[in-house]
């Protein structure tokens, strides 16, 4: 089973038409859940909703005063939204500033332009390379954990069909700690090795031919291995 990551969700729900609240008919507002608990303790269910913060809201305004005269307490109600329906439910604040901490909209899309712009570089030095048959440049985005994902993932991809088998070893010896991009990586090493028709040695792992009996490194016998 394949589990989204925080990042593919943010980018699925950034993608969203934002939701108006039912109450104030205000756009709501793009919310990152805190790391506390709400309601039952099982947690939110999801990394980020939709909230109104829209302090003119029914909800929010009739919200003192009827905490205030059922329970006691000096606190309100904001309206959330579940990413993605149309399930709108309170949630108490207790200040006018309270869980505006979480509000991301803004520093979003400025992260989200800024990762925009390192893809686009990124792809157009990958589309040189792959014109001038740079293999160094491509493996050394390919390891650079800096770099976007994407990035990375087409330099995996590109280095199968323009990488040396000088490339081999840098890649073994890094943790990609992606699996897609570790994948193909994988992938990309199979096709370095047929090109040059080579494996690796199951015992020391040094590359020697595909047609070996005798590995020239370690001297262990690698036919049928």
């Amino acid at each position: 089973m394949a589990f989204e990551t925080k990042e593919q969700v943010l980018e699925k729900v950034m993608a969203m038409e934002k939701p108006k609240c039912p109450h104030c008919d205000t756009e709501m507002n793009l919310w990152e859940v805190p790391p506390i608990t709400f309601s039952d303790g099982l947690g939110w269910g999801v990394p980020y909703l939709f909230l109104c913060f829209n302090d003119d809201c029914s909800l929010y305004v009739d919200g003192w005063e009827n905490i205030e005269e059922n329970y006691g307490q000096k606190a309100s109600y904001r309206c959330m939204c579940y990413p993605g329906t149309e399930k709108f439910e309170c949630m108490p604040v207790f200040s006018p500033v309270g869980a505006t901490g979480q509000v991301i909209d803004d520093q979003v899309v400025l992260q989200q332009e800024i990762l925009k712009e390192h893809i686009k570089k990124g792809f157009s030095i990958l589309a040189d390379c792959y014109v001038g048959k740079d293999g160094v440049t491509v493996l050394n985005l390919l390891l650079d954990t800096g770099q976007p994902a994407r990035v990375r993932l087409k330099a995996a991809e590109m280095i199968g069909d323009i990488g040396e088998l000088e490339a081999i070893e840098p890649i073994r010896n890094h943790k990609f700690g992606n699996e897609p991009i570790q994948k193909m990586v994988d992938e990309s090493v199979k096709k370095i090795h047929e090109k040059y028709f080579t494996r690796e040695c199951p015992f020391c792992a040094e590359i020697i031919k595909k047609r070996a009996k005798i590995c020239k490194h370690c001297g262990k016998e690698v036919a049928g291995q």
